[in-house]
């Protein structure tokens, strides 16, 4: 029996998505996505998974509740591929460690691990609590879940066996915020504590890049194509500030694919119609 590489998908699934919490929070409710490309309706998370399991791997995603995948789950799994869910809170220790341990029971160790989760708290905050004295300290700790505690903890599951066979990527996805500190203004996230990702990516590099792991951290600097985004007017109005997920995922498979003489550590991807973030 052949054995097929894995590769994991964390956050395989948008909050941008048809039925996703940004989509019913900004358009009140669910959208029709039968007319988007089937690699644009999960974002990057499901556009990525797609990718690797058209290269050949055997695709895990996970999401908090299993149901968040099982579109997405079912669309690779009816072009003949392998694919499975597995539920993972960043949030908890015991549910990483719990997912991965289904994970190598299952497939096997991941060859790759694409750490793409997102949260939207603080969107929802009115213009006058703008400002850090009015965030709410469990905004900050989910912040701080899925931008720094969850990954450390992620790394504390994959990297050992990369480490043993002498190969891996461990590729994140992070967003513009992660260059530097900046501002909260309204209708965005609590996104500062994504700098961490960031200087974690560093921090693991100089660690594992070693042992043969490739470790990177992907800046995505712009609004990602799916269902949610597509309806926002600046989209409408511009529609070449949007960025294409197949795309995004051909830059992930690159980095995985990279010959190890000549890695790429930082990623930066900005539309053509915008100027990139510092």
């Amino acid at each position: 029996m052949v054995t097929k590489p894995v590769a994991v998908i964390i956050g395989a699934t948008s909050k941008w998505q048809s039925d996703g919490r940004n989509t019913h929070l900004v358009h009140g409710g669910d959208l029709d996505d039968s007319q988007i490309p089937v690699t644009a309706r999960w974002g990057v998370g499901g556009a990525i998974a797609q990718r690797f399991a058209e290269e050949g791997y055997s695709v895990v995603l996970t999401t908090r509740t299993t149901a968040n995948a099982a579109a997405l789950q079912q669309a690779i799994l009816d072009k003949g591929q392998q694919c499975m869910t597995v539920e993972l809170d960043l949030s908890s220790a015991s549910s990483i460690t719990s997912a991965f341990s289904v994970i190598r029971d299952q497939v096997g160790e991941p060859e790759v691990v694409v750490l793409n989760a997102g949260y939207l708290e603080g969107r929802d905050l009115p213009p006058e609590k703008e400002l850090l004295e009015h965030m709410p300290l469990e905004f900050f700790e989910t912040a701080q879940h899925v931008a720094s505690r969850g990954p450390f903890l992620v790394a504390k599951e994959i990297l050992p066996a990369m480490r043993e066979r002498g190969s891996g990527s461990f590729l994140i996805t992070n967003n513009a915020a992660g260059l530097r500190g900046r501002k909260r203004y309204t209708g965005q996230s609590l996104y500062y504590p994504r700098v961490m990702m960031r200087t974690l990516a560093q921090a693991l590099t100089e660690e594992y890049s070693e042992f043969g792991i490739h470790i990177a951290n992907v800046v995505v600097d712009g609004l990602i194509d799916s269902p949610g985004t597509r309806s926002l007017p600046m989209a409408i109005k511009n529609p070449d500030i949007i960025m294409n997920p197949e795309a995004i995922a051909d830059a992930f498979f690159y980095l995985h694919s990279q010959h190890r003489s000549c890695w790429t550590h930082e990623l930066q991807l900005t539309p053509f119609a915008t100027k990139p973030s510092f």
